[in-house]
């Protein structure tokens, strides 16, 4: 692929979302909806392939000078995201499209731009154009919250945009004052320049707290299970796959461009991942509705993920990448089959559910295979990902490895428990003879008679079992993807590829 191609996968989208606001056509809409996600995930395989003997590409955007122009970057790690968020996005849009969420008026061209935001992000190699990107990726998520999930989603509406824009701002302040701290927002230029400047070290830091606070880090992660499950099941997923983890993987391009992995606090990093996989984990137990379980299961994975930040050695890394991989597709599986019994019996609380084992044997088959490797069990990618992860813990031989050590199988054991309490809530049990869907206003659900006709279809059941069978080929292919991590981790040690291909 030619590096003047990059910004395409930007501009594409944005574009085509401007078509459809101006002429509105059905047929054109859905067929945009996969296009553009299926043509990213092509994108990125072809990246992915070339990377094996150009490590890197970029292109100055404009034909401006090296170090000046906005460069487009892509190298290994950021081809990795595109295909995973690129596949997550085209199960997420089935989904819409099965539940007929897409027919709501400007949820496609609302897509179409975060995705266009997400590539950029992913790609952008300058820290200013970052921000802007996240910006695109962030507005269209306002207007989707208010136009999908309950009526509740008017006041998560207004936590998620004061959190955002509150974000945002100590985003934008931290950037500007690297500028003002270093000369430049190009993270070729930015590598290793807070070292001997502290003023560009706290710039930094601010930095690296607004993607802390947008990839819902302990203790600035209570916005997301208080705004997330609010919205419906796709666009949950959606935002699971790309607004959280776009945050994480901000955070290792940053944290290894400007301080090399030696952050002044670093110790106080590593509490913070420490407490972010136990609150994650053992927050689950108190919630009795399916997707709010899972909320709190995405900010425990954001503890394992950054787990390869705070060890920085190449297999902590590696295996934190993993982790996202699986975690991206894994948790996108079980949002969309939880939204699929949402669909179908009216309500994801464990009290009004019962015995769809028997009833919807399929979906529970999927369901088992996705916690699987949630929690870390064989045969799912989260098995690798979990001994990965140990590994690098155990090998870093430091009282910081010694903690995640500890913290991944004490997550693992809550995350396990909690886990079978959802499983026991919804799957297990007498068969159920009457069921009360959720209301979107207040008053209490009444019971309906269940017929033999109320069950999953394989329409709403198909997205969420392609991105388990997804997990499972990882499985299978672990040896591979990994390979694919270590040299997005020896990318992130060694930046002499990347500051060549931007700078010249």
């Amino acid at each position: 692929m030619r590096a003047d191609l990059l910004p395409l996968l930007m501009g594409g989208p944005l574009l085509l979302a401007g078509l459809l606001v101006m002429w509105p056509r059905r047929l054109l809409e859905r067929v945009l909806l996969v296009l553009v996600p299926a043509a990213s995930l092509v994108a990125g395989v072809t990246l992915l392939l070339q990377h094996r003997s150009e490590p890197v590409i970029a292109h100055q955007v404009g034909g401006y000078i090296p170090g000046i122009a906005i460069p487009f970057v892509s190298d290994t790690l950021s081809a990795l995201m595109i295909v995973v968020t690129a596949a997550a996005s085209l199960a997420c849009v089935w989904f819409l499209m099965v539940t007929g969420e897409d027919r709501i008026r400007f949820v496609p061209p609302l897509i179409l731009v975060m995705l266009g935001g997400v590539n950029g992000a992913l790609l952008t190699g300058d820290l200013f154009n970052f921000f802007v990107m996240v910006e695109v990726m962030v507005l269209p998520s306002y207007a989707l919250i208010a136009v999908t999930g309950t009526w509740r989603r008017l006041g998560v509406g207004r936590t998620f945009v004061v959190v955002n824009l509150l974000t945002s701002s100590v985003l934008v302040t931290g950037v500007g004052l690297v500028y003002a701290t270093t000369g430049s927002v190009n993270l070729a230029v930015l590598v290793g320049a807070v070292h001997d400047n502290p003023s560009a070290a706290i710039a930094g830091a601010m930095v690296i707290l607004a993607l802390a606070v947008k990839g819902a880090m302990v203790p600035v992660h209570g916005w997301l299970p208080a705004t997330y499950p609010g919205t419906s099941a796709g666009i949950m997923a959606l935002f699971s796959a790309l607004h959280t983890k776009v945050a994480v993987y901000a955070i290792y391009r940053v944290y290894s461009t400007l301080f090399e992995g030696q952050a002044p606090w670093a110790l106080v990093l590593a509490l913070l991942v420490a407490l972010t996989i136990v609150v994650g984990s053992y927050a689950t137990f108190g919630e009795h509705i399916m997707r709010r379980a899972l909320a709190w299961q995405m900010i425990a994975g954001v503890g394992h993920i950054l787990i390869g930040v705070v060890l920085f050695t190449q297999l902590a890394l590696s295996a934190g990448l993993f982790y996202m991989l699986h975690h991206i597709v894994t948790m996108g599986a079980l949002l969309l089959l939880a939204g699929a019994i949402e669909q179908v019996y009216g309500s994801g609380r464990y009290a009004r559910l019962s015995g769809l084992m028997q009833r919807d044997r399929a979906t529970a088959i999927f369901v088992v295979f996705a916690l699987f490797s949630l929690v870390g069990l064989p045969p799912s990618a989260g098995f690798f990902g979990k001994v990965g992860l140990i590994q690098a813990s155990a090998g870093a031989q430091t009282w910081e490895g010694w903690l995640m050590l500890t913290l991944v199988l004490v997550g693992a054991i809550a995350s396990i428990i909690a886990m079978q309490r959802l499983w026991a809530g919804v799957f297990w049990g007498p068969p159920m003879e009457t069921y009360r869907p959720d209301r979107d206003g207040p008053g209490r659900a009444r019971s309906v008679p269940l017929t033999s006709d109320v069950r999953v279809t394989r329409q709403l059941l198909a997205p969420g079992a392609a991105l388990v069978v997804l997990q499972l080929a990882m499985f299978v292919f672990a040896g591979p993807l990994m390979s694919m991590t270590r040299r997005a981790a020896e990318g992130l040690l060694d930046p002499a590829a990347y500051i060549q291909a931007v700078l010249g």
